[in-house]
């Protein structure tokens, strides 16, 4: 996984783009500054440079240090400073009760087993009252192949999302068709489901 990422990420131009995810971005009103935000698979840094532009405390986790070394170039330029870890998320030590904001835009390596223990970890990993920001493709997405996996299995839907996240307040939760441009990788009419959800506070 590490090549294959770390080879994706050789060109010196940042192929999912510099700018933020819109749907992330749309969410700037729920954020504050001083919170601890984690960016999950965060690679070359356009998500979480953002949200330490918005004056989050941000922890970028990626498993490609090819990634990670435009991530940090990144920062650089946008004068933001970022704390980053090198890690397989499938191994990685989430924590507990740890983060203010998870955002995870576009996780979709994950197979259903990984993304089952993935998404419990991003459970774990929140603070009471914390929020999770997550945007993936669903499995009308292989229909445009404007970017996301090729397997229909690690795609999702919202009732898939509604059942892994029932434990959790869903704020907000929308399947839909959008044109997105994000770097060379991301271009084009896109099957798209966002979702905010809340931990319980008791």
């Amino acid at each position: 996984m590490r090549e294959f990422w770390d080879a994706h990420y050789a060109d010196e131009a940042y192929i999912f783009g510099t700018a933020p995810n819109v749907f992330l971005a749309a969410q700037q009103p729920l954020l504050k500054p001083g919170q601890t935000a984690l960016a999950v698979a965060d690679g070359e840094g356009r998500n979480g440079v953002w949200l330490a532009q918005q004056g989050l405390d941000v922890l970028s986790v990626d498993i490609s240090p090819q990634g990670q070394a435009k991530a940090k170039r990144l920062a650089q330029e946008k004068n933001v400073s970022i704390r980053f870890e090198e890690a397989d998320l499938s191994r990685w030590d989430w924590g507990k009760d740890r983060f203010d904001v998870i955002v995870a835009i576009f996780i979709q390596f994950a197979g259903p087993d990984v993304r089952a223990q993935m998404f419990q970890d991003m459970k774990q990993a929140l603070k009471p009252g914390g929020l999770l920001i997550l945007q993936g493709y669903t499995p009308k997405q292989l229909e445009y192949k404007t970017g996301g996996p090729g397997q229909v299995e690690n795609l999702y839907t919202t009732e898939m999302l509604q059942g892994d996240f029932a434990d959790m307040e869903i704020l907000h939760l929308h399947e839909h068709e959008e044109f997105i441009s994000e770097g060379t990788k991301h271009h084009g009419l896109s099957a798209l489901v966002d979702m905010v959800a809340r931990k319980s506070v008791g």
